[in-house]
């Protein structure tokens, strides 16, 4: 009996989850029907503009328009009324808390580095447009300049990582490789982070890009594919490029003496940096990640050849192995010359 009233009671919760999420989609696509069209911004409405492949997959477009528009009415827009929007923390109330006590706190809003319309999760957003939004405040020669006081190559470290890597408590660091072309006509090794149109025409028609590396089509990147794909994009200038990103991503903005020690990335061990994914873009303007067979990272010659962290490779046991080594081949000299001191005596009584 109990087993089938709760079958009961979860039936009437996917019913309700179902209706509610039909019922968001619905008020959307008449939300949509005006702010998803071009004729909102050749009006002069661009702001109000929404870009419904974008929308789509936010997770917001499983709630719909109203919940975070609740005064919009039916005569809507033919009213006197500016339609009222929800305060982020009304639903992220921790994040909301965890940030208000960040240095950035005070110095900058949700809305000034999401978009509500277009958020994403953090997987499905790349390294670049997570420091292109730290950009739209911090100038980003200035941060290399300031970084390079302390930081050896300050310029490859701030392009291989996202600034969130060093200045957030985010935990759980893989590395996530991206498509990289170099446009015709620019500098030599000025590659910029490829478009979703840009690889979809090196396929046929209808082909995913994931089909760009993943040959085989299992959603797994196998390290003979890896290797095969930077054989052949060496000719097209195009290339793969590793950020090492966090999975767990916090918005506790801070200065971390632990990030000052190059130990934190560079002597993380064998098992550490080993896990790894290739991003591709999609159409709504986020990434879909294929994992990668471990190894890649370590294989400088084929697997990711532009990204290349030092001290991944780094073995505890081969370590003691060489502190080993080096001890015995100070030790021979040292005893020597120990035994030599002690009996100087007893050679010039010799000679004598």
């Amino acid at each position: 009996m109990r087993v089938l009233i709760a079958l009961l009671a979860m039936a009437v919760l996917l019913s309700t989850g179902i209706r509610t999420t039909q019922a968001a989609t619905t008020v959307s696509d008449r939300c949509l029907a005006c702010h998803g069209s071009n004729k909102i911004v050749e009006s002069g409405g661009e702001r109000l503009h929404i870009d419904p492949v974008r929308y789509a997959v936010t997770t917001h477009s499983f709630i719909g328009c109203t919940s975070c528009h609740d005064s919009v009415s039916s005569r809507h827009p033919n009213e006197d009324l500016r339609p009222s929007r929800a305060r982020c923390k009304e639903c992220h109330g921790p994040i909301q808390a965890e940030y208000s006590k960040s240095l950035h706190g005070s110095k900058a809003i949700c809305n000034d580095c999401h978009n509500p319309h277009e958020v994403k999760p953090a997987i499905a957003v790349s390294g670049y447009d997570i420091n292109a939004k730290c950009a739209k405040c911090h100038d980003v020669q200035k941060t290399v300049r300031t970084h390079a006081k302390w930081l050896p190559q300050a310029d490859l470290h701030i392009e291989a990582l996202p600034c969130i890597t060093c200045h957030t408590g985010s935990e759980n660091y893989v590395i996530t490789m991206s498509i990289e072309n170099r446009k015709p006509g620019s500098p030599r090794g000025d590659f910029k982070l490829a478009a979703y149109d840009e690889l979809a025409r090196l396929l046929p028609e209808g082909t995913d890009v994931q089909r760009l590396v993943d040959n085989d089509g299992n959603g797994l990147i196998s390290l003979q594919e890896l290797r095969q794909f930077n054989h052949q994009v060496r000719k097209k200038e195009m290339r793969l490029w590793g950020m090492m990103t966090p999975e767990v991503v916090t918005h506790t903005y801070q200065i971390l003496n632990n990030r000052w020690d190059c130990s934190f990335c560079h002597a993380s061990g064998p098992k550490a940096m080993q896990t790894s994914y290739v991003a591709f873009p999609d159409k709504s303007g986020g990434y879909t990640r294929l994992p990668v067979e471990k190894g890649a990272v370590l294989d400088i010659l084929y697997g990711t050849p532009d990204f290349y962290m030092l001290g991944t490779t780094r073995s505890t046991a081969l370590n003691v192995i060489g502190g080993l080594i080096v001890a015995c081949g100070l030790m021979f000299p040292i005893g020597h010359g120990t035994f030599r001191f002690l009996t100087r005596k007893n050679r010039k009584e010799h000679r004598s």
